[in-house]
């Protein structure tokens, strides 16, 4: 009894599917992509249903047909697996790479250089850039002492602690998650030995990492570094001033390519001049590397107290003030 209908009405239904099928594949595996057309952002918020994913595609005309796409999608069992992020996808892209490219996270991305000896100014601007932010207010935000606390650094604020390297990152990566990955890599560097070699030579973590800062200003040459350590290392023990001149050039707060006793004596009050102020400035200068790290744990071994820098690079080091007024006589005249 109404068999020929029901079966008329099975077909019908049959062939509307079939058609949807070959609707949805045609759209899942679209033409190339626009080489010509500009890539367009999408961004997908953490949380966002995948009903609001849809949405956001289909304003930016990258999909057709919204109700297939979450049909294909529910299909592929791929709805709830969408990663928040920034993405951009050309016109004419396949719903097939869109999903895949949503499922698997493949968001922009920001390439972030810190190169070695870099301070807090030249890293906000660079961390400014990625995050969107001003870059005062990344500054801000680093030079407050609460987040050495925060962040588990020795402080007096993050100074020294944001390690220089390569990193990749989001394009719309917060702050705190740039921060929280430079302090990590930063602390990588702390091994037990590490540790046990700075509590063997009476050091504290921040003392190490100050000292390391200054190595890492005023060595040209990489493998100079154990010799300028081990000129502060007997400076140090015998308590005479460090007169460092980056640390001068820190507290003037920019730099200079000569440094005069007139800059020397307008700072002559601040806490990071050490012509003026015996042992270690407060906290680092800079962002110092791991070789920098391990030449202010293992000095050479040396009686060396001076050093004057040639027009190359290089250092000629020396025991005694009458032999580093010579050297700095040679080095003036030899320019």
């Amino acid at each position: 009894m109404g068999g020929p209908v029901v079966e008329a009405a099975a077909r019908r239904i049959r062939t509307i599917l079939a058609a949807c099928a070959l609707a949805v594949y045609a759209a899942a595996c679209g033409g190339e992509p626009s080489a010509d057309a500009e890539p367009v952002r999408v961004r997908i918020p953490a949380g966002a249903s995948f009903a609001e994913v849809t949405d956001s595609l289909a304003a930016r005309d990258l999909i057709r047909a919204p109700f297939f796409f979450r049909l294909y999608a529910r299909i592929l069992g791929v709805d709830d697996e969408v990663k928040p992020g920034t993405y951009a996808f050309r016109p004419g892209t396949g719903w097939k790479q869109i999903l895949e490219d949503l499922r698997f996270g493949r968001v922009l991305t920001f390439r972030l250089v810190i190169p070695e000896g870099w301070d807090l100014q030249r890293i906000a601007a660079r961390i400014a850039n990625l995050t969107g932010a001003s870059t005062d207010s990344v500054l801000a935000v680093l030079m407050d002492t609460a987040q050495s606390t925060r962040f588990g650094v020795p402080g007096p604020t993050l100074e020294g602690y944001l390690y220089p390297a390569t990193y990749t990152f989001p394009i719309d990566a917060p702050l705190d998650s740039v921060v929280a990955k430079l302090v990590s890599v930063y602390k990588s560097v702390w091994t037990p030995e590490r540790r046990a070699r700075a509590d063997s030579i009476g050091m504290s973590e921040r003392e190490v990492v100050t000292l390391a800062s200054i190595i890492e200003k005023e060595a040209k040459i990489r493998s100079e570094m154990p010799l300028i350590s081990a000129v502060y290392h007997n400076r140090l023990r015998i308590g005479y001033p460090l007169q460092a001149d980056p640390t001068v050039q820190y507290a003037l707060g920019r730099h200079r390519a000569r440094l005069l006793y007139a800059d020397i004596d307008s700072v002559a009050d601040h806490p990071y001049n050490t012509y003026r102020n015996p042992g270690l400035p407060p906290g680092p200068i800079a962002s110092p590397s791991v070789e920098a790290i391990e030449a202010a744990l293992y000095p050479a071994d040396v009686d060396y107290l001076y050093f004057v820098a040639r027009p190359d690079g290089s250092h000629v080091f020396t025991r005694s003030l009458a032999e580093h007024n010579r050297a700095k006589f040679e080095v003036r005249r030899n320019r």
